[in-house]
């Protein structure tokens, strides 16, 4: 595949993956890549735990699913991530960012534009949506068959100071290698966000892998071989748009937008 189209197809998977072991060579492959990130100095500061033990990987999507179903319940996602929702093709048109909010259950289309307001929320909780929604989180990340811990070494990870945040724009840049290399591979990769925002959720993550003092456990994801029909989740969305060059580039200050082609 040419490097640009590889660019223009990067996603993220919100759908299953194919009940298939990632193989070995993959998995060395997306290291590779991340490898060859830059870093400051060469630090690499970058480590990574490939997990693919099931036991292991049913406790942390226990864990996604519990988190995503607390937040969900508690209104925490909504209220957290409602500025990025749209909801009409000509919102996001506009727009051109967040995420366009196309499929929900049957008894939530009508209440589509209310589902963050408090009386949705009330709906949500009584037609039993945070528990279906977790239930499904859990399934997907039980799913997968490989899930990748990225961590980043203290010695380099000094938050507060510039080591701390070079080490954290290294550590980006090793993950999108091994996101552009998943689309190479025929392979999706998704972000398990949810036991981050739940604090005693991602410590007990940090307790499965075993984390050690002088590693900082920064991000899990979830990867596999994504099968030709892509079935949607219950709630989805399409995120296709990118900004205009106008919307985020300027010409020689701030002041002079670029213009669009």
């Amino acid at each position: 595949m040419e490097f640009l189209e590889v660019i223009r197809k990067r996603k993220t998977t919100n759908g299953p993956f194919l009940d298939k072991p990632v193989s070995r060579e993959h998995q060395h492959l997306l290291m590779e890549a991340a490898s060859r990130a830059p870093s400051h100095f060469n630090s690499q500061p970058w480590r990574f735990v490939l997990i693919e033990d099931k036991a292991k990987r049913e406790q942390i999507a226990e864990l996604g699913g519990s988190s995503m179903e607390r937040l969900i319940a508690e209104g925490k996602f909504f209220e957290r991530y409602r500025p990025y929702f749209r909801f009409s093709e000509q919102e996001m048109q506009e727009r051109r960012d967040g995420i366009l909010i196309d499929q929900l259950p049957g008894p939530l289309r009508p209440f589509t534009r209310q589902i963050t307001s408090p009386g949705a929320l009330g709906l949500l909780r009584a037609l039993g949506v945070p528990k279906v929604l977790g239930e499904d989180n859990r399934k997907l990340i039980a799913g997968s068959p490989l899930l990748l811990a990225a961590l980043l070494d203290k010695t380099e990870y000094r938050p507060g100071e510039l080591s701390g945040f070079y080490s954290i724009l290294g550590l980006g840049m090793a993950i999108e290698n091994i996101w552009l290399t998943t689309v190479e591979l025929g392979m999706g990769i998704q972000f398990v966000s949810t036991p981050m925002e739940i604090p005693e959720a991602w410590q007990e993550i940090k307790r499965i892998l075993e984390v050690p003092d002088e590693l900082e456990l920064m991000a899990v994801y979830r990867l596999g071989y994504v099968p030709l029909e892509k079935p949607r989740p219950r709630i989805d969305w399409k995120s296709d748009h990118r900004k205009r060059i106008s919307q985020y580039v300027f010409r020689d200050s701030c002041r002079t937008p670029e213009r669009d082609d």
